[in-house]
């Protein structure tokens, strides 16, 4: 009886609160959508590498490491030497180890060296591994894997030819235009900085930088694509290694001896720890937007309140009758709460609905555009308790005009006051 007392209640004043409610569904919506962008954005960062154990660069800072060697983010303080890679990768505690050369780009996107281990031992997410949209893994020298963000902006396809350019910059006039290279193979997106890299061999990099001394062509110095096919391009050095360990136990052993490693000055890092240590710099930026969120919603759940205290004056004779007819203060005090209950409960349905249209229609746009793969199902554990918690904080605001309707008497009179 009560909950259909107030179901009618809300029907009869349909039009300010259906105002309302709208205004409630859109700060619900706000609010755990934040906290589940938050939440799919940081698994996704966290996930960016996985199945990794070291990452082993020249010895500078961790978070310096981390960007240039996984976020393709900044540059090298220096490389390492060949002849240390293979005593990495001959280590008996190592399973595997996947070179990393850096410092060339086409049009924006970094350039990665490596050879075809990458494609076996690369993992993302939760432990997968890439795969090819078309083609395969490059086999000739000059054969370059795309990104498929890269492959995608650019219109690139399969067969098409293309020129990296020495260094970085979007913009580089230090083109290695007679070495063109061949597109054998476009990934499928990863949501990862592997969408927006090129990936060629350690040998192609070797042979575009052959006519070429600390970052210059060498002035009447020229190799042809056909003559360093026949060079030796055993590379001198590489930028970085990721590192896959036999056994779980011998991580920080291993990271130990790499630390101290005596030949050159070189440097282990913990992917997952420097992954969390670069988000924890984030988190201020993070913690201003749940900030933000949460006071939209204490504004619209005031909102509520203010619109439920003005509408008891108007409800005078309404409260009256009901306690004409018997209804205690108790009755009418639990009438006004589960109005509000129902109010915020429609809330929450509604704020719900909207956020999964929402995010239905803006994940291709996160992935295309920020490289995130945000998961259109808000509902998790941390979810759960937002909306437990929102309930909480509506049934408490909603003790104002609950109160209010309780100290209302039957002294007020069955007549409306003008």
């Amino acid at each position: 009886m009560l909950i259909k007392l107030a179901r009618l209640s809300l029907w009869n004043r349909r039009t300010s609160v259906l105002l309302t409610l709208v205004s409630l569904m859109i700060s619900v919506a706000l609010v755990i959508g934040i906290e589940h962008l938050r939440s799919q954005a940081r698994a996704s960062f966290q996930q960016t590498l996985s199945g990794t154990d070291l990452i082993i660069g020249a010895r500078s800072g961790q978070l310096n490491l981390l960007l240039y060697s996984v976020f393709r983010l900044g540059n090298a303080t220096n490389n390492i030497s060949w002849h240390s890679y293979q005593e990495i990768a001959k280590h008996s505690a190592v399973a595997w180890a996947v070179p990393l050369s850096l410092g060339d780009s086409h049009r924006g996107y970094r350039v990665v060296g490596t050879n075809t281990d990458y494609f076996v031992h690369y993992r993302y997410g939760r432990d997968q591994s890439l795969q090819f949209t078309e083609g395969a893994p490059f086999a000739e020298l000059f054969d370059v894997v795309l990104g498929a963000e890269v492959a995608r902006r650019l219109g690139y396809q399969l067969g098409d030819e293309l020129v990296l350019a020495h260094g970085t910059g979007a913009v580089n006039l230090h083109q290695h235009s007679d070495k063109p290279f061949r597109v054998v193979g476009i990934l499928k997106p990863t949501g990862t900085p592997v969408d927006r890299s090129l990936h060629i061999s350690l040998e192609g990099i070797e042979a575009i930088h052959l006519d070429w001394q600390q970052g210059m062509p060498l002035p009447g110095v020229s190799v042809s694509a056909e003559e360093a096919q026949q060079r030796d391009l055993t590379p001198t050095s590489i930028t970085a290694v990721l590192v896959g360990l036999k056994s779980r136990s011998a991580t920080f052993t291993v990271q130990r001896q790499v630390n101290q490693y005596r030949q050159e000055p070189l440097m282990a890092i913990l992917p997952g720890v420097a992954l969390n240590e670069l988000w924890q710099i984030m988190g201020v930026a993070e913690k201003l937007l749940q900030v933000i969120a949460l006071m939209v919603l204490l504004a619209s759940l005031i909102g509520v309140m203010t619109s439920l205290l003005a509408a008891m004056q108007q409800r005078q004779r309404e409260m009256s009758i009901l306690r004409a007819v018997g209804a205690g203060p108790g009755y009418l005090f639990l009438l006004v709460e589960l109005e509000v209950l129902l109010l915020s409960l429609l809330g929450l349905l509604g704020g719900l609905a909207l956020l999964v249209l929402g995010l239905w229609l803006v994940q291709p746009l996160l992935t295309e555009h920020m490289g995130l793969l945000i998961q259109i199902n808000p509902l998790q554990v941390q979810t759960l308790y937002l909306c437990g918690a929102i309930l909480g904080l509506s049934l408490l605001l909603g003790l104002v005009p609950a109160i209010s309707a309780y100290r209302r008497s039957l002294g007020d009179g069955l007549s409306v006051r003008l």
